[in-house]
């Protein structure tokens, strides 16, 4: 992103000579912040983490597949993220890392260039723009759209259940139809 540059220039010089580097950011948690428990279904990347400023304490946490790690100042950690993960900050400090997502070494070359190519498409349709002028992506501004919808039916469902229920139940068969005509 043209505002990561220019907001960071050094950084951004030195995570752009990591051979097989999908997306680097830098990623805060709050304290009293959960990330619930989720995973990467593509597969396409390894996730690095590199502890800035942590609360250096096992309150603050990720636990990858039931097992827990903690940041640590100055040490980093890698996991697959196709492992169920989630991550918790229990202390009074602001959690800070560099989060790198490193292209999954693989030994067939078709596979490989496969994961590179969608990994990398993946990555620029999900980013998300830092500061006016930075691009947006189509799988980010179509989630946007989705997050609107949810806290709509959200209100909905809290109003009148039967009628959350059975406009839900419309749009999804609206959706298949759509895919059924896309299709044939």
């Amino acid at each position: 992103m043209p505002s990561a540059q220019a907001l960071c220039p050094r950084a951004t010089e030195l995570v752009n000579k990591v051979p097989g580097l999908n997306a680097a950011m830098y990623t805060l948690l709050p304290p009293g912040a959960r990330l619930g428990a989720h995973r990467d279904p593509f597969a396409t990347s390894l996730r690095y983490h590199l502890g800035l400023v942590t609360p250096n304490s096992p309150e603050c946490f990720i636990a990858v597949d039931g097992q827990p790690y903690y940041w640590k100042d100055g040490e980093g950690v890698v996991f697959d993220e196709t492992y169920v993960h989630t991550a918790e900050n229990r202390t009074p400090v602001t959690r800070l890392i560099l989060l790198c997502d490193i292209e999954r070494p693989l030994s067939n070359g078709f596979v490989r260039w496969l994961n590179h190519f969608v990994g990398h498409r993946m990555v620029r349709a999900a980013a998300s723009p830092n500061q006016v002028g930075d691009k947006q992506g189509g799988l980010s501004t179509f989630f946007q759209y989705v997050h609107v919808l949810q806290t709509y039916g959200r209100q909905v469902k809290e109003w009148n259940y039967p009628i959350y229920w059975i406009t839900k139940k419309l749009i999804l068969v609206g959706i298949l139809y759509l895919l059924y005509l896309a299709l044939f």
